[in-house]
């Protein structure tokens, strides 16, 4: 491969040129960016174009609040989350709700009912279990499901041998074993291996950055397994299965705030009474079957079952004060206003899922692939909502019909709002796809075409949707190593449980699924630098939707309108150079750019609650090459923020959807850098004899995680006061985490 000089427009910072020394071969490996056409199909492999493939070791590496395989999608070019301590995140304009998670080809879902990101715990996704990690930031293949933004998935590892290893830290640990019996077959397989891992975390310590005084009890566990039972060459059985209890407690006591300006600085202290009980219990088990009689042929029968019961039980009455200081002094000047609030919800969801997917693959020739696919489910659903808000101001309720709270009147007692339903249903839904992918050469040029279609049909609307998608590569045969892309398609946001349900609690069975027709160009390309190789990755594109259901977004708590009353459109530009920026390890930079508005009954093109804008972000990697063992990761991200800063008006007990068109205003920036140090006292990968009590272990390492290293104040959300002298409304920042130091040990046993 012919050495480039990188141009200066390009991203290249002063990292490149660390540790710009040649490599000893013989101690470091060297990494060879994977080339997208005519490679070698393995475990996991894919033809999805679109595809971004991330190492499960990096993805282990990096350090973060949420862990998990989320926390390395968060660095990618197209992807947002303004909170640490979430594991959802939003891609190319989407929501937290339009991505699709698979493991081993499954889908997957999510808690529904989780309001902020304190709640969430641990994600499904168990990144010791993980063997191949594939993201798609749109423009996927037919096989993916139906939703506008995303796909992610995961492949599960199967143990070669007896292992065992764990992980111990401030804020939690993990336990995995796994082993694998009998002989090997022609592919290196044993007859039988399992895999198991339970994970417990508790991030009261961390909760406790936060500038309140709170009681926190957040307990997080769950449990895995992954069993493989091979019956011959050409036929396989396996089994997932997953159990999570996340608990949530929360006990609010007092709370101060200061903002405004230097000019004008203002306090909020609050004083709660009350608590937060959450419970959030899922289970999923997998069921499949793989049979391959040739290496033309493949068929696979999955049988899948899915259970979610949540409970949202909290009665909050909190009392505050409003007030402005002297900004020499520091005494205080005026009281706005002196109010309070009562909070009350007793909510309760129970969701089954259940049913069977067949996929066949005919493979005529190595550059060939025809696949179809069909799916049943049958889905259960049942909702008991009731939440109310009760707002007091300078002693009457908010809303009033009287002007002047000085004369007392008999009129009612109005809440802030009130959400009751009590629903059940119980719909079939039905999809199938296929999908055709040719490998061939157009003179010198390698070229890649990928196309076809998946239908879909829901019993509760029903409403049948159809969704054509292509993806076309071309490599030309020159001197710089280049690949051209194009993909899109008609992409559907199929609606379940938050699609459906309106602002009073209701289901409301005429909604229809919500449309995004895509197009992404893209180029990659490939070249050395310092005897390093590098990929520089630049995409466009764009998205025109309608059938849009306007929603709002508070924390991570998305509440849709229940109507398809809306249309919009996004585009914009994602880059990211990857490669080693220093030898042997894998870092990257992200940049994007990116707008995305909504129209909504036609009164005009406002930005979107996830109109994020610029981003910039960076995973990096290092090592001392004296003492390779001392090893840093390092996470930075800077995103402008987000246009969620506006209060919900509450029209009747109905929020005002087109309250956005009255009033805009833009969270903060969200800021922030994660470190981790470690010291690996013992590494499989040295091959180095160890004595002692070192000699009982594969790997041991031993690290310091640095949450929020600079401690900047971030901010995930308004909370909107009023002034009922004046009906100004202010809005007082909901901060996130602080610094945090967590030391973690991890092993490995032989």
């Amino acid at each position: 491969m012919k050495k480039l000089v990188l141009p200066l427009s390009l991203m290249v910072p002063m990292l490149v040129f660390s540790q710009a020394k040649k490599r000893d071969t013989a101690k470091t490996r060297t990494t060879d960016i994977e080339e997208v056409v005519f490679q070698k199909k393995v475990v996991g492999s894919t033809n999805d174009l679109t595809t971004v493939k991330i190492s499960a070791k990096d993805a282990q590496n990096v350090a973060s609040v949420s862990g998990g395989i989320e926390a390395i999608i968060k660095t990618l070019p197209s992807v947002n989350s303004n909170t640490e301590l979430s594991s959802q995140y939003m891609v190319r304009g989407g929501n937290y709700d339009e991505n699709l998670i698979y493991i081993n080809d499954i889908e997957i879902y999510r808690p529904f009912l989780i309001r902020n990101s304190q709640q969430e715990g641990l994600s499904i996704i168990n990144p010791d279990m993980v063997s191949t990690v594939n993201f798609s930031a749109g423009g996927f293949e037919p096989r993916y499901g139906d939703k506008m933004s995303s796909a992610l998935n995961i492949y599960y590892r199967e143990p070669k041998k007896f292992e065992l290893s764990g992980e111990a830290s401030l804020i939690g640990g993990r336990l995995t074993t796994g082993f694998a019996s009998g002989k090997e077959d022609e592919s290196g397989n044993k007859k039988f291996t399992a895999l198991f891992s339970g994970r417990y975390r508790n991030t009261n310590l961390v909760l406790n950055t936060l500038n309140e005084d709170t009681d926190f009890n957040p307990k997080y566990f769950d449990f895995q397994t992954y069993l493989n039972y091979h019956v011959s060459n050409k036929f396989t059985m396996s089994f997932i299965g997953y159990y999570s209890k996340n608990d949530y407690e929360m006990f609010p006591k007092e709370r101060s705030v200061d903002f405004g300006s230097l000019q004008r600085p203002i306090n909020l202290s609050v004083f709660y009474n009350g608590k937060e009980n959450d419970q959030y219990k899922n289970m999923m088990g997998t069921f499949s079957m793989n049979y391959k009689p040739s290496d033309k042929w493949r068929f696979t029968l999955d049988s899948f079952a899915y259970q979610n019961r949540e409970k949202e039980y909290y009665t909050i009455a909190s009392s505050y004060i409003l007030q402005t200081f002297d900004p020499i002094t520091g005494n205080p000047v005026t009281s706005y206003d002196v109010g309070g609030q009562i909070e009350h919800a007793r909510n309760d969801l129970f969701v089954r899922t259940y049913g069977t997917q067949f996929r066949t693959r005919f493979s005529p020739n190595v550059n060939t692939d025809i696949e179809v696919g069909f799916k049943f489910e049958k889905e259960n659903l049942s909702d008991l909502t009731n939440e109310y808000k009760l707002v007091d101001s300078s002693g009457y309720s908010i809303p009033h019909p009287v002007d002047d709270p000085r004369f007392p009147d008999a009129s009612d007692l109005d809440l802030y709002y009130s959400i009751q339903g009590n629903n059940h249903i119980e719909p079939t839904r039905m999809s199938a796809y296929a999908q055709y992918s040719q490998k061939f050469f157009w003179g010198a040029s390698k070229v890649f075409v990928n196309a076809g279609a998946r239908v879909a049909h829901w019993s509760f609307n029903d409403e049948t949707i159809f969704s054509p998608r292509a993806q076309f590569a071309i490599k030309p045969e020159w001197d710089t190593d280049m690949l051209f892309r194009i993909s899109g398609g008609i992409y559907y946001q199929a609606p379940f449980y938050k699609e459906i349900k309106d602002l009073n609690g209701n289901f409301n069975s005429n909604i229809k699924s919500q449309r995004s027709i895509q197009a992404i160009v893209a180029n990659d390309y490939e070249f050395e630098f310092d005897d390093r190789p590098f990929k520089l990755t630049t995409e466009l594109y764009y998205k025109k939707m309608d059938n849009l259901i306007p929603y709002f977004m508070d924390n991570v708590r998305i509440r849709y309108s229940g109507k398809n009353n809306a249309t919009g459109y996004a585009y914009g530009i994602d880059t990211r150079l990857f490669g080693e920026f220093v030898p042997g390890v894998d870092s990257w930079l992200s940049a994007s750019y990116a707008r995305t508005y909504e129209n909504v009954d036609d009164r005009g093109d406002v930005p979107r609650s996830t109109d994020q804008r610029f981003k910039f972000s960076m995973f990096y990697q290092d090592y001392m090459p004296r003492f390779p063992q001392m090893r840093v990761n390092l996470t930075l991200t800077y995103a402008m923020g987000l246009p969620t800063g506006a209060p919900i008006i509450f029209d009747n007990n109905v929020p005002d959807v087109d309250s956005r068109y009255q009033y805009q205003k833009t969270l903060p920036s969200y800021k922030r850098v994660d470190l981790g140090l470690s010291y690996a006292f013992v590494d499989a990968k040295e091959k180095k004899q160890t004595y002692g009590f070192l000699s009982n272990f594969d790997e041991l390492t031993l690290g310091v995680q640095v949450f929020n290293a600079f401690n900047i104040n971030n901010t995930v959300s308004n909370q909107w006061i009023t002034d009922a002298n004046t009906n100004l409304m202010y809005p007082v920042p909901v901060r996130l985490t602080g610094r945090f130091f967590n030391v973690k040990l991890e092993f490995k046993i032989k």
